[in-house]
């Protein structure tokens, strides 16, 4: 079991909805699906876990439906960390060699992401990722991989993302109850990024928003390199709640009348047509109109958008983005959230679909899926970085940073 385990890479995406877990091998032509479970998640919310036995008990659910369908125990696994408590900060550091030019070796490189990383956090933060964006030789900026080179001076700007402690080991804490050990941890947008975003994409200028459940995480990439990450604290619960309060109907009803009726553009909404809307308590059910649905859901999609907006403007990413904006998970999907999205932003929006693993259900081909298969890719990627198995240093210079807090 052990050989056959250290082929398999198993990921956990406990969200505030759905808890899910996707098995799949790494082979020779490399990765292939082999099993999923999906659970709706109780016990957490936004993120953060808010009932211990509750998510433990939903991912242990999760993890079984997929152990069914793979024919194999998980016992390992990379885990997704989302949620408010995460944000990012770049940061910048350097080393001197003196007044002689000398070569550089990943020591230096090692001690000059050192000095980047020496940034005083609070006491409850721990930094989840630390990823590249550029070496600076001598004052020449752009460099990508500085190894073997000649300078008396190296510096790099990096792109940390850290998240709470205390909210991280609780997710862990979580999985771990449910029988399984987690390897690693990865922001969910960053893993995301893996199933929806193009190369071309990411040079030119991207923001990826993931809208899921509780929150809609956000990752901007220049010129390949992640250069922005942020939380928007808003998801799809809050456009369900909205509902079940404006239409005085439980949370459960308003998310089908959302699935089934809903539309961020209220005018999109035919004015004649009711809908039957179940009422709290023991009272009857009622009719109202459809476009009240939309009239409710448009003012939350707008504010969603235009916080967005304020957060990519607020760090200078807003025009930096020529390749618009990318749109992904759950929430994404309901019509007229593009419309909304393009009036307020005024940039390139497509919707996306997650790549497919091989041997991958149709049904998994969804934007809600696309963060869990986001972090199987990324975790293949992680794998073989480590083992140096890519052509060239690229992947190497990578699995330095990698590197956790200690």
């Amino acid at each position: 079991m052990g050989n056959q385990q250290a082929n398999f890479l198993t990921a956990i995406d406990v969200g505030s909805a759905k808890t899910c877990a996707v098995i799949a091998e790494i082979g020779d032509n490399g990765l292939r699906y082999r099993g999923h479970g999906i659970a709706e998640s109780r016990g957490s919310r936004k993120g953060v876990i808010a009932d211990m036995e509750k998510a433990a008990s939903a991912i242990q659910t999760a993890v079984e439906q997929a152990e069914d369908s793979a024919g194999a125990a998980i016992e390992h696994a990379l885990l997704g960390v989302a949620g408010s408590h995460v944000r990012g900060v770049n940061s910048h550091g350097g080393i001197s060699f003196g007044a002689r030019a000398r070569e550089i070796t990943r020591e230096e490189i090692r001690m000059a992401v050192d000095k980047a990383r020496a940034v005083p956090l609070p006491a409850d933060r721990e930094i989840l990722h630390l990823l590249p964006q550029e070496f600076i030789l001598d004052g020449q900026s752009g460099v990508h991989d500085p190894l073997g080179m000649m300078a008396t001076r190296l510096e790099v700007r990096v792109h940390m993302v850290t998240a709470s402690s205390s909210a991280t080991q609780n997710v862990v804490t979580a999985v771990n109850r449910a029988g399984v050990h987690v390897d690693d941890t990865v922001f969910e947008a960053l893993a995301c990024a893996d199933a929806t975003l193009r190369a071309d994409e990411r040079e030119l200028g991207v923001c990826l928003a993931d809208i899921g459940a509780g929150s809609t995480d956000i990752v901007v990439f220049l010129e390949g390199a992640v250069a922005h990450t942020a939380v928007i604290p808003l998801g799809g619960d809050h456009f369900t709640s909205d509902l079940s309060v404006g239409m005085c109907t439980p949370v459960n009803e308003a998310e089908k009348i959302k699935k089934l009726y809903g539309n961020a553009v209220a005018t999109l909404l035919p004015e004649g047509n009711e809908v039957e809307v179940p009422s709290v308590g023991d009272r009857p059910s009622r009719l109202l109109s459809q476009r009240l649905v939309g009239e409710i859901l448009e003012p939350r999609a707008r504010e969603l958008f235009e916080m967005m907006r304020e957060n990519l403007r607020h760090h200078g990413m807003l025009e930096r983005c020529g390749a618009g904006v990318v749109l992904s998970g759950g929430a994404s999907r309901l019509p007229g959230l593009l419309d909304v999205a393009d009036s307020v932003l005024r940039k390139p929006l497509r919707l996306s679909w997650p790549m497919p693993l091989a041997k991958m259900p149709v049904t998994l081909a969804e934007p809600e899926y696309a963060t869990v298969l986001g972090m199987v890719f990324y975790g293949h990627r992680a794998r073989m970085a480590r083992g140096y198995q890519d052509d060239g240093w690229s992947s190497r210079l990578k699995s330095l940073f990698a590197m956790k807090e200690a």
